[in-house]
């Protein structure tokens, strides 16, 4: 079974990660929303990654500030992890250091939009779901139909 994890490092973090999960509910892909802070509960946190790592799983993190969730689900899964920090103005963007700097063999994937980071792991899972990969390309093009659509009613 298909899913997503999106762990969230508070529950601050729920509205930022609703629009994530919409975007995947969307496509009909499972949705689970869990938090898990990993400076305060990391023990919680690896067992949520043991949870669900065996099913077929993408795992998107989401947490603000020092964002030390996302580097820490990736050191201790083999499944794909998408950090999805919710961006902060208050540090003029510099929070996202601690989210793009990681040590050797760690790699989450960074994509800072909510609605692209649910995108990305659906693509992941287009890989091996035909189903999908035909949602995905009308998503695409509905997409593209509200550009050229927003042109002609410009160009009026």
């Amino acid at each position: 079974m298909q899913r997503v994890v999106i762990i969230m490092g508070s529950k601050g973090d729920v509205e930022h990660s609703q629009k994530i999960a919409n975007t995947i509910k969307k496509m009909d892909v499972e949705c689970i929303m869990r938090i898990a802070s990993a400076h305060k509960v990391p023990l919680n946190a690896l067992d949520i990654l043991k949870q669900y790592e065996q099913d077929e799983v993408v795992f998107i993190t989401v947490a603000g500030r020092s964002n030390a969730l996302s580097g820490f689900t990736d050191a201790n899964t083999y499944r794909p992890v998408i950090a999805c920090p919710p961006y902060s103005d208050k540090f003029a963007g510099n929070d996202l250091y601690s989210t793009i700097r990681m040590p050797s063999g760690v790699c989450p994937m960074l994509v800072l939009e909510p609605e692209e980071a649910g995108l990305a792991a659906l693509k992941i899972f287009a890989l091996n779901n035909k189903q999908l990969v035909q949602k995905i390309q009308e998503y695409q093009k509905s997409k593209k139909d509200e550009i050229e659509k927003a042109d002609r009613e410009l160009q009026k």
